[in-house]
């Protein structure tokens, strides 16, 4: 992902509340969501060229999620981002022990969210923070995430996360709102652009919420409501397939309960 906000116990009715796009070069080959034939507990799209992924979920409410550290010139890791959150996935480690277990310098910079929604444990970490090998248990709040640290303060961060937090005010969620949200294209005045060294005309393309280059951009957006009650809802929109997968189910620590699958166009 390259942008990304959430809300975490801060509505009556939803324990978990994320919104986010993911951007990435349109010729790198990937997949839809969908659970993994390998492992049918996980939820979650996948990159074709390392195998891992940018964002997943399983039925006993493992979640996982990363965005690069933007850092021109930064040396590249022996191991795909990607795999941080596919590799969570796919353990039964908690949040807290996977993050203390992880050889930080195997991986270029990345910002990665981790959590186990059945032992209420969300945590953030980032290779990229001053004290590296610290993370942070995450308490209740609205928080958002790009190419930098958690809650830096960048056009598209500060204006999604007022998105959000106007949505937080309706009794019922609508995913249709966020989804209209992940599509704004405002960009950053010259003075609000951060300088992360890739010059002034990159940083305002990259600046809004929606990033649509020639050659790279958002590739999907993605929607996930946590009801309280335990009830899951995951949506993708993929923008170059213009297709939509809709999942529904109830978190269940014994894997055993179904879900539906909703496939549709927009």
């Amino acid at each position: 992902m390259c942008l990304l906000v959430f809300a975490y116990r801060m509505h009556p009715e939803y324990e978990f509340i994320f919104a986010g796009n993911r951007d990435e070069f349109y010729s790198r080959p990937s997949e839809v969501a969908k659970f993994w034939e390998e492992n049918p507990d996980v939820l979650a799209g996948r990159d074709l060229v390392h195998g891992g992924t940018w964002l997943g979920i399983t039925r006993s409410g493992r979640f996982a999620t990363v965005t690069n550290y933007r850092q021109p010139g930064q040396k590249e890791g022996k191991r795909s981002r990607g795999r941080l959150v596919s590799d969570f996935l796919m353990t039964q480690k908690s949040p807290k022990e996977y993050l203390e277990d992880i050889c930080a310098s195997d991986y270029t910079g990345f910002n990665l969210l981790v959590g186990d929604f059945l032992a209420s444990e969300i945590a953030y970490f980032s290779n990229r923070e001053d004290n590296l090998g610290a993370f942070r248990i995450l308490q209740s709040g609205i928080y958002g995430l790009s190419n930098h640290l958690l809650d830096t303060e960048w056009h598209k961060v500060k204006r999604a996360k007022a998105f959000l937090e106007k949505a937080l005010q309706r009794k019922e969620i609508c995913p249709d709102e966020l989804f209209r949200f992940l599509e704004d294209r405002t960009q950053a005045d010259e003075s609000s652009l951060p300088n992360t060294g890739i010059g002034i005309e990159l940083e305002k393309l990259l600046s809004p919420i929606f990033v649509e280059t020639p050659i790279y951009g958002t590739r999907c957006s993605t929607v996930i409501l946590l009801k309280k009650s335990g009830k899951l809802t995951f949506i993708e929109r993929n923008h170059q397939l213009k297709q939509e997968q809709k999942f529904t189910f109830m978190l269940d620590s014994s894997k055993s309960r179904s879900c539906n699958l909703k496939n549709s166009c927009f």
